[in-house]
């Protein structure tokens, strides 16, 4: 006979431990938290080293008296602001930066959509094509203006040789002030517009080709396509490329300086840009850093309050253009 062992008596269930969290795991933790935030912190750091101070200590001189060679002296708070408004040669340099940055933007951003339009057809040699835009780009601002000079030239230009040649007279590149500031702008046009280019070739291969293959279907044209998918689907892109060329435009100064060879925007500063009236005032004759700082700091306003109204505009329209429904057929 088998004998039957009797049950065991079942134990009672012990209380729960409270689990320890080992360091590893507590490591982990801080790893997955804190990871992000030292990923992107060089380029915090590298912010603030080369442009937050900087901004701040530009703020700081441009309240004091400040000599070059002498060094800070009394605070004036913004009595350089003052100075430097109250200046004809400030106003007409402003004058200048504007003209010259409406000449160049607003063209730049039209052909650039144009270019970026033919490369994204079924063209030969893609690549090659995409190379050649972007070859102005890599070209060193100095050796540009140095060639677009001599090509503007008023006398020996090879433009005004050729402006001769269907019996237009020969154009005062340099003396004349609209003039000087078309040439200028042929400048940044011609680096610039290869780049915003691929830009906008980019977010146009982004957009749905669906979209292409139905207006197709409906009998669009390829011009009608281009204004009624391509552009609105740029909207954003837009918004970039207006904006970063504002920024850029506002702030040139190696084109203009290398147009001639003196470097002081002509006889009567009659393409003198801001930035070039900024290093005149810190490194020419008077040598005046708390003056050449105030309009450090009134170009950087200005720059902001330009860059706000642009893309609260730019953001408008897109948003506009974006809800707006389409329209219900008649049953």
């Amino acid at each position: 006979m088998s004998v039957i062992s009797p049950p065991k008596p079942s134990r009672a269930p012990e209380a729960a431990q409270p689990r320890r969290v080992g360091f590893s795991q507590r490591l982990g933790r801080w790893d997955v938290k804190l990871s992000p935030y030292l990923y992107v912190s060089p380029f915090f750091l590298l912010f603030a080293v080369t442009g937050l101070f900087p901004l701040v200590y530009t703020a700081y001189v441009s309240v004091h008296e400040w000599h070059l060679i002498g060094g800070q002296g009394d605070f004036v708070g913004f009595q350089n602001f003052v100075d430097v408004v109250q200046q004809p040669r400030f106003l007409t340099a402003l004058r200048n930066t504007f003209s010259i940055f409406l000449l160049s933007s607003v063209p730049q951003v039209i052909l650039a959509i144009v270019i970026a339009a033919v490369l994204d057809a079924n063209l030969r040699a893609k690549t090659f094509w995409r190379m050649g835009v972007l070859l102005p780009y890599v070209v060193a601002p100095v050796a540009v203006s140095l060639i677009f000079s001599k090509l503007f030239a008023d006398q020996s230009g090879m433009i005004n040789a050729l402006l001769g040649t269907v019996g237009v007279d020969a154009i005062r590149w340099h003396a004349d002030p609209f003039a000087s500031h078309f040439a200028i702008a042929t400048m940044v046009n011609f680096r610039w517009t290869g780049y915003n280019a691929l830009i906008f070739l980019a977010a146009m291969q982004a957009v749905p080709r669906d979209l292409y293959e139905a207006a197709v279907i409906d009998g669009a044209t390829r011009l009608r396509q281009f204004f009624s998918i391509t552009v609105p689907m740029l909207r954003p892109t837009i918004i970039f490329i207006v904006i970063t060329a504002t920024i850029g435009g506002l702030q040139i100064f190696d084109e203009p300086r290398m147009f001639d060879q003196l470097g002081q925007g002509g006889s009567d500063r009659q393409w003198m840009t801001v930035t070039m009236y900024l290093y005149e005032l810190g490194w020419g004759a008077q040598k005046s850093f708390g003056r050449a700082a105030a309009v450090a700091w009134i170009l950087f306003l200005i720059i902001v309050l330009i860059g706000l109204l642009n893309f609260a505009i730019t953001r408008r329209i897109s948003s506009t253009g974006s809800t707006q429904k389409p329209k219900r057929g008649s049953r």
